[in-house]
Parts: structure tokens; sequence; C-alpha cells
């Protein structure tokens, strides 16, 4: 009879499978999806380390660890991701929400002169609705509008705002931008798609092959969704409101000379991110 396996084993079979494969952070993966499997916290994964793993749970890590080893990336297959401390579920229709993100939300923070104000705050290509879910969280008196292109994400972002008990303080809507609505918002904040075309062939299969490239692509020069909504920005925001965009690498320049054209003044350099990149340009409507 096969000696019964222990959590502890399976786990450092899911992490030798995964190393094999040329996964970066093997022992990490095999945690998050192990505790996937079982329905835990991967903290508890210690302290069960020689509890026999249920037949079904150990099937469900195995499919996992095979799906990770062939690229898909830990949060797809877990189907969610935290943000700004936040538990968000993904869906195929929106990205993975990403560590650089949070310097959006930090700029538009440090921007704002009451955070305790009853602010009006608008989400542009919500995606999961992470930027406002984390703005609402830190603004407890303001009221949020989350726009997407896409159905499928609307009802990620509306699951989301639920889950973090913000749905009362948020409505989220399907449109093109800011083209539907009157605007007079107080913050704007918004990360678009930014990347060029030709760039999307050079992306890493994890992005490339499991991100909606809707929430990617951006033409030719990755400035066509900075277009349509700098050009909306003087009706959307209100006269001293503030507007938040992330930035692609390089893009500074560009994006500031299209806001700034649209009538809005940039307050200052972009907010950089980990990395040294200039990642959130906040400007106002004087």
């Amino acid at each position: 009879m096969a000696e019964a396996l222990t959590i502890g084993a399976l786990r450092r079979q899911m992490a030798a499978a995964l190393a094999a494969a040329g996964v970066e952070t093997p022992d990490l993966d095999a945690r998050l999806l192990l505790a996937q499997a079982l329905g835990c916290a991967p903290s508890d994964l210690l302290l069960r380390a020689d509890a026999t793993v249920p037949p079904e749970a150990e099937t469900k890590a195995r499919a996992f660890t095979e799906r990770r080893a062939g690229g898909e990336p830990v949060a797809r297959i877990r189907g969610r991701r935290e943000f700004w401390s936040l538990d968000l579920h993904l869906s195929p229709e929106t990205l993975v929400p990403r560590p650089d993100t949070e310097t959006l939300v930090e700029a538009a923070l440090a921007a704002l002169p009451d955070r305790n104000a009853p602010l009006t705050i608008l989400d542009l290509g919500t995606g999961t609705g992470a930027i406002l879910a984390a703005l609402l969280v830190e603004c407890p008196n303001a009221t949020g509008t989350a726009v997407d292109r896409s159905e499928g994400a609307a009802l990620t972002a509306r699951a989301n705002l639920a889950l973090n008990g913000l749905a009362a303080r948020a409505h989220v809507v399907v449109g093109d931008w800011g083209t539907a609505l009157a605007g007079g918002f107080d913050l704007v904040v918004s990360n678009p798609p930014y990347i060029t075309s030709s760039a999307m062939l050079e992306l890493p299969d994890e992005v490339r092959l499991h991100d909606p490239h809707l929430a990617l692509e951006a033409g030719a020069d990755g400035l066509l969704a900075y277009r349509a909504i700098a050009a909306d920005l003087p009706r959307l925001v209100r006269p001293g409101g503030i507007a938040v965009l992330e930035l692609g690498a390089g893009q500074e320049q560009a994006v500031s000379e299209r806001v700034a054209a649209a009538g809005l003044e940039v307050a200052g350099p972009a907010r950089r991110d980990l990395a040294g990149i200039p990642r959130a340009l906040v400007a106002i409507r004087r």
C-alpha cells in the first residue's frame, strides 16, 4: 500500500517541478497554488505540513502545477490577486493588477487636499476596479464611478467593489472612456492601454498570452487612449479638480503635452514607481 502523501511532501514536489520548468519563484508559486487547491491560507501550510492531502486537492494541485509550468501566471490560475491589501477577483477580460499601478493610487492620494472630503471619483478603464476600490478605502466619504468598454470587466469590477464592502459608494457602467458622462468629478484616474502594436509582440508570454489585448494595446505609438482621455478631461474634471494617469515607460513627455494642450496644468514630474520609471502623471484643472 502506497504511503499517504503529506502536504509538505506535495509542496516540495510541486516546487521541484516548477523549478525544472524554469519558473523564477518555484517555492512561492508552489505555496500559493497548493493553498488554493486545499482552500486554506498559504501561511497554514507549514502548520499542516504532516497532514495527508485529500485526493481531490492533490488532483487540483497537480493540475495547477502543470498550468504554471506551461507559463500561466499564478494569479490567473488562482483567479484572484491582492492590490492595496484588497482581495480582487480576476476574469479573462481584466488585467492582473500590478504593483506599478499602486504608484497611481499613491500619487492621487498625495494630490488630494483632503481625503475625508465628499469627493467624486471617476475611474476610466477600470478593469478589476482595483484603483477605484483602493481610493474609496482611503477616502471614506468619497463616491465613485467606474467605466470600462468590456462588459465582462465591468461585471468583475462591480463584484470586486461589493466583495470589499464598497458597492454602496460606487457604480460601474459600460462605456467608451468618459464620452457618456456629464463630468464635474473631483478626481479622474486611469490606467489605460499604452503598449504599442509592435511592442505587443515582445511582451512576456505570461502577459501576451493571458492578459486581454484590449486592455494593453494602444496603436502604433501607444498614445491612442491618452488622446481620447485628454480631450475629455476639461469636461470630466471640475475646476480645481485633479486627473492622474498611469504612464508607460518613456511616455511622460508625450502624455504631458497632450494633457497641457487640453488645458490642464501638469503638476510637476510624474511620480516614479519602485523601478524608477515615471509612472503616474498628475494634472490640475485650474
